[in-house]
């Protein structure tokens, strides 16, 4: 199991622990002087979202829907092509940091800065959705990109330029669907500071994107170019 898996399920079992603790200093779970606690800043953040009562089937659909990508990543990663060359393990670390701590800000049930859209089980149902629609595209691209995929920005042994495919429209269709996958749980805790672990999401893939671009461009030179012409980075018509 690689670190981004012992990562991910930290942060998991981590939004976990917190959404319990908070629950047990909630209002007809004992003394009240505990909830009173919560009623002051700075913490009163901390306390459980009263309005995610009742819909919690939603919020844990989208942390398996992460489970499931981590276990199938985790199998498909034994059949990547060894590495030329590699990013440095600073770099790498940046990243998995920032899209780690995304994903635990925006699963924690708590409070926060309020919500930015009702807590509607139509609401959370669209979020699912989105998760899923994110997870099917990064399966079907890591398909395609067979022995040519690696967690960190490498150029592998015998690397090819894969265009088959979502490739055919997008240069990194795996970050539009991880995207999309961070979309969901921001969509369905409907919390301000979802938004801000979907900002972080998106500040590390922004940063990724371009470390390897460069490093494909180094790659294969004007081929690359090309493809950079005919292609979207992560969604047609926009970017």
């Amino acid at each position: 199991m690689n670190r981004r898996m012992y990562v991910l399920l930290g942060a998991t079992l981590g939004g976990a622990a917190v959404g319990a603790l908070a629950t047990l200093f909630l209002p007809g779970h004992g003394s009240k002087e505990p909830a009173a606690f919560f009623t002051h800043p700075p913490v009163r953040w901390l306390a459980i979202d009263e309005s995610m009562r009742g819909h919690w089937p939603f919020l844990i659909a989208c942390i398996l829907g992460w489970v499931l990508f981590s276990l199938y990543w985790e199998i498909a990663a034994k059949n990547a092509a060894p590495a030329k060359s590699s990013e440095s393990r600073v770099s790498r670390a940046i990243h998995v940091t920032l899209v780690n701590l995304a994903l635990l800000i925006e699963i924690a049930p708590v409070r926060g800065f309020g919500r930015y859209v009702p807590a509607s089980p139509i609401v959370m149902m669209a979020g699912v959705a989105v998760e899923a629609v994110g997870l099917f595209l990064a399966i079907w691209a890591r398909r395609h990109l067979g022995r040519n995929w690696s967690g960190e920005i490498t150029i592998k042994v015998e690397h090819q330029l894969i265009r088959s495919g979502p490739y055919r429209l997008l240069r990194h269709p795996i970050y539009t669907g991880l995207l999309a996958m961070y979309a969901g749980p921001a969509i369905v805790t409907g919390e301000w500071h979802a938004l801000l672990g979907f900002g972080m999401a998106a500040v590390a893939y922004w940063r990724k994107i371009r470390l390897e671009e460069r490093n494909l461009e180094v790659a294969f030179g004007a081929d690359y170019d090309a493809y950079r012409r005919d292609t979207w980075a992560l969604v047609p018509g926009l970017y």
